[in-house]
């Protein structure tokens, strides 16, 4: 065996591994840790297909960007894991059941595509470009290009929809009802009527017996 087939399989291990950890840890941070280490073994076997800026965007974007934002979002959200596994067991069969009808479309659709495979020389200076990704993407694979950014925008707006609710522990105020605020309402002057400490004197002598 190659020392490139070995780390092949190395990193497809720990990447497979890392990912059953995500769906499968208790908590919520350690999953996002095992989540950005499936992302490095996936950078790194884009390193050895010798696409390098896939590679490069992989760690930057997801790992150095998107992972930090999954990470805050999840400290904020103060999400309740125990509530949440409270009827774990009842939902398997059917996560079972579709876990399993997504395998087999994906095992169709990659034998199909394998008895189909004609190997054919390929250029491999063109592999990972930044032109020819470019190309691709703003030509062929534009709509599902389009389709990606819309679905990344909807997941930003709710991620700072659940960061604003109402929490009982928190206080909460309108900024218009701060913005429209008078003086009035802020300071309010009461007159009283004076009162000296030698008159409060002279009424307790008085009243004393």
């Amino acid at each position: 065996m190659e020392f490139k087939t070995a780390l092949f399989y190395a990193f497809s291990a720990i990447m497979v591994l890392a990912a059953t950890r995500v769906i499968t840890a208790r908590n919520p941070v350690h999953a996002a840790l095992f989540l950005v280490l499936s992302f490095f073994s996936a950078a790194g076997i884009w390193m050895l297909l010798e696409a390098e800026f896939l590679a490069i965007v992989l760690v930057l974007v997801y790992v150095g960007a998107v992972m930090v934002l999954f990470l805050f979002v999840v400290m904020m959200l103060d999400i309740d894991t125990d509530k949440l596994r409270e009827n774990f067991w009842g939902y398997l069969p059917v996560a079972s059941f579709v876990g399993v009808i997504i395998v087999l479309e994906m095992a169709a659709v990659l034998w199909r595509s394998f008895l189909s495979f004609d190997q054919q020389a390929v250029n491999a200076g063109n592999i990972g470009g930044t032109k020819e990704l470019g190309l691709l993407i703003y030509t062929k694979y534009i709509y599902g290009f389009e389709i990606a950014a819309a679905i990344l925008l909807v997941a930003i707006i709710a991620a700072v929809a659940l960061t604003l609710r109402k929490r009982k522990d928190t206080k909460h105020f309108d900024p218009a009802d701060a913005v429209r605020v008078k003086r009035n309402d802020r300071l309010k002057i009461v007159k009283i009527d004076p009162v000296t400490n030698r008159g409060a004197a002279e009424a307790e002598v008085k009243e004393a017996p």
